[in-house]
């Protein structure tokens, strides 16, 4: 059989095409990928021994362990300053991607309420680990049984329940802001207690010092296990699994708010490069999938919800426009 290359006409060009695709494809795996070739730092905004310290703990010991990480992985606290001073730490490292910020939505908060002029778009997302959500907590020998009583209460007499917090703006006041303001009470009358931590909180309910607390799951759970203090309800689109399987959400009790949810991501400083951010998304992709991070965050009573960057970024952009919609109707925008 022959060919009439006048038939085809066209046939050197495709020839050409497909070399030249060949050989891009050719330096393109020749480069080497990024990855690190100095000791990397997990920053941690809050202090040792905390749910968040050990998280990045068990993040560093599978990085290594798994060897998806081939150099030194080290957990830096820089705790105060409501977060800032672990972002100025993590700025001072422009375009290093050895320098990772575990954060909290703090960042949100501070910019919102001025404390800072530093906008969390100045940083570059990674990835979101997984969200905690809020819960309402009562006594456990408190006359209040459910959502519905304890907004009837807030509905009579909004400065009759005396609310535990660990913070004026936190995650966990605005949640409880959300839910109150959807059933018709004004968030700003509430009384509001804020403690150091949510522990100190529930401490302080169980002692009889405050009514009702809003809080983090983590931190409620072991109370109510004991049987020391009764949970209302949680602020999350659907049940939990396992051990609170039995917590009814706000929306089955006719409040129609998932809450502010209390994410947990990873950045890096501005000027990351493309290959940078690549690099940490696969290594943290594969380390939600193993079986140890698996068991942190059902001991912990986590949300699982990895997202890479660009998905973590428009997580983000909705989270912070609920935040800011939160902390207008308090008053706490500057």
């Amino acid at each position: 059989m022959t060919f009439d290359r006048r038939a085809r006409p066209w046939l050197p060009v495709v020839v050409w095409i497909a070399a030249l695709a060949a050989q891009i494809a050719t330096e393109a795996w020749s480069q080497p990928a990024w990855r690190p070739d100095k000791a990397v730092e997990i920053i941690l905004p809050t202090a040792a021994g905390g749910i968040n310290d050990h998280v990045a703990r068990v993040m560093q010991k599978i990085l290594q362990d798994e060897k998806l990480v081939t150099v030194p992985v080290v957990p830096i606290n820089k705790a105060g300053g409501n977060q800032i001073l672990a972002i100025v730490y993590l700025n001072q490292h422009a375009a290093d991607a050895h320098y990772l910020l575990y954060s909290t939505p703090t960042p949100f908060t501070n910019e919102l309420a001025g404390i800072t002029t530093q906008r969390y778009t100045d940083l570059a997302p990674i990835a979101l680990l997984f969200v905690e959500h809020t819960v309402i907590t009562v006594r456990s020998d408190s006359p209040i049984k459910n959502m519905r009583d304890l907004i009837n209460l807030l509905r009579a007499d909004p400065e009759s329940i005396a609310f535990g917090l660990g913070a004026r703006g936190g995650v966990n006041h605005l949640a409880l802001s959300q839910a109150v303001k959807f059933a018709g009470v004004d968030p700003r009358k509430l009384k509001a207690a804020i403690f150091k931590t949510n522990a100190e909180s529930l401490t302080a309910m169980v002692g009889g010092h405050v009514q009702a607390v809003g809080s983090s799951v983590s931190a409620a759970f072991a109370q109510a296990q004991a049987g020391s203090v009764r949970i209302l309800g949680i602020a999350a689109p659907q049940r939990m699994t396992g051990a609170m399987a039995h917590v009814p959400t706000l929306r089955e009790q006719g409040i129609d708010v998932n809450g502010v949810s209390n994410w947990r991501a990873l950045f890096g400083a501005k000027g990351l490069a493309p290959a940078q951010i690549a690099f940490w998304e696969d290594a943290l992709a594969r380390t939600v999938a193993t079986n140890e991070w698996r068991k942190l965050v059902e001991e912990n009573n986590l949300t699982p919800k990895f997202l890479r960057s660009r998905d973590c970024a428009t997580y983000l952009e909705a989270e912070y426009a609920a935040t800011k919609a939160v902390m207008t109707d308090l008053g706490l925008v500057k």
